[in-house]
């Protein structure tokens, strides 16, 4: 009895969030083991990818085990070094970040290489769920101020993020707007905002369906612009088939072409664990598609189990906001909760053909450090902000 109460006592704050991370973590470790079997033969160490994954994942733990024992409150401290650090750090990044596939994304200090767009993401929605709980009128609703503070600060982190990865600066603009609209602000300026960025888009996806490959390798050259050629390539292989199935070339869009072959392979219990047979022809099988992977590997229920983790853990973040006392730590459970579910849903919807290719990984499933890491200090800040609003509702009951 005492032990159960020792080990209940070293995991507090929600459960279900404990299970989430263990339950995502654990079905990780299995697939980027059978999914990095390509890495495993150019290394020549059968183990190495898989082991150095498992220390990453260990490490997050960890690290989500810290930040939920540290008082929420505490959070917004972030607010006084966060915007200006993540601005720094992208705008370095920008100038001087070593170049990943194209895109200048990833920064290395002492040896450690990470992405200042995770750590950006994180701390603008910090950001923006203190201005919530700080600008509002006598009816504790968002204001015109509310709106102009998180717009420029969100506006300019999101530019600076857009060259190099405009998958991650469009996904930090949904999770801002949800939380805009979660928070009150006034309508008005949220419908100029969505019908801009509606206009705009239209206008994009029709420079890049109907512009040649000389025009858009000539709109390239123009600053922050140096990635539409990818941007132009991945949204035609994804829109763009041929009529005739046999005249489908296997070798033109691999990443695709195999993702669908292994959804399509795939039944109710799937292959079974360590038994998929497209993971040496899928790049990224390990980290953009591996939910391909997983609905081959382990089927329909595998496949579902991993959607239902995300959705209970915006449903349980949303039962926890409500119960908050106060506003700060409502809006950023809510925010974390959203920007996790909503690259999760990206990441799922590019496995299964909805989307066109991303590069958003699997949040804590995908190998990745910088990427699990963040994810599980969110995950941290999650539970130790459950902890506050399960003790001041048991004192409240007391």
């Amino acid at each position: 009895m005492d032990k159960k109460l020792n080990i209940g006592s070293f995991f507090e704050g929600d459960k279900i969030f404990w299970l989430v991370l263990f339950v995502l973590c654990i079905i990780s470790v299995l697939e980027v083991y059978s999914a990095s079997s390509n890495m495993s033969y150019q290394s020549g160490a059968f183990w190495k990818p898989v082991m150095g994954h498992m220390v990453t994942i260990i490490l997050g733990v960890i690290v989500a085990w810290i930040v939920h024992r540290i008082p929420c409150r505490y959070f917004g401290g972030i607010v006084l070094f966060g915007p200006l650090l993540s601005i720094v750090m992208l705008f370095t990044a920008l100038l001087m970040g070593s170049d990943v596939n194209g895109a200048n994304r990833w920064f290395n200090i002492f040896g450690i290489s990470f992405q200042p767009s995770e750590v950006a993401k994180g701390s603008l929605i910090v950001v923006v769920a203190w201005l919530l709980s700080i600008i509002r009128d006598k009816n504790n609703r968002g204001t015109m101020d509310t709106f102009w503070w998180i717009f420029c600060i969100a506006g300019l982190i999101c530019i600076l993020i857009v060259p190099e990865n405009f998958s991650t600066a469009a996904l930090t603009a949904v999770v801002v707007l949800l939380m805009m609209i979660i928070g009150q602000v006034p309508w008005k300026p949220l419908g100029i905002i969505a019908g801009i960025v509606v206009v705009c888009g239209s206008i994009g996806y029709t420079t890049l369906k109907m512009s040649s490959e000389e025009t858009i390798q000539e709109l390239s050259e123009l600053p922050m612009l140096h990635r539409l050629p990818t941007w132009a390539h991945r949204l035609n292989n994804h829109s763009e088939l041929p009529p005739d199935p046999n005249d489908y070339d296997l070798g033109t869009n691999p990443q695709i072409t195999q993702a669908h072959i292994a959804i399509s392979s795939s039944n109710i219990l799937g292959c079974g664990p360590g038994n998929s047979r497209v993971r040496d022809f899928l790049p990224q099988a390990y980290s953009d598609f591996i939910y391909a992977i997983i609905l081959e590997e382990l089927g329909l229920i595998g496949g579902f189990l991993v959607m239902f983790m995300y959705i209970i853990l915006l449903y349980r973040a949303a039962r926890i906001a409500s119960r908050c006392e106060k506003n700060f730590p409502a809006f950023l459970i809510i925010g974390l909760a959203l920007l996790i579910a909503t690259q999760a849903m990206v990441n799922m919807c590019v496995a299964v053909g909805i989307a066109p290719v991303t590069g958003q990984p699997l949040p804590l499933v995908s190998r990745g450090g910088s990427s699990i890491l963040m994810n599980c200090i969110y995950i941290g800040m999650m539970i130790s902000i459950s902890r506050s609003a399960r003790q001041k509702t048991e004192t409240a009951n007391s």
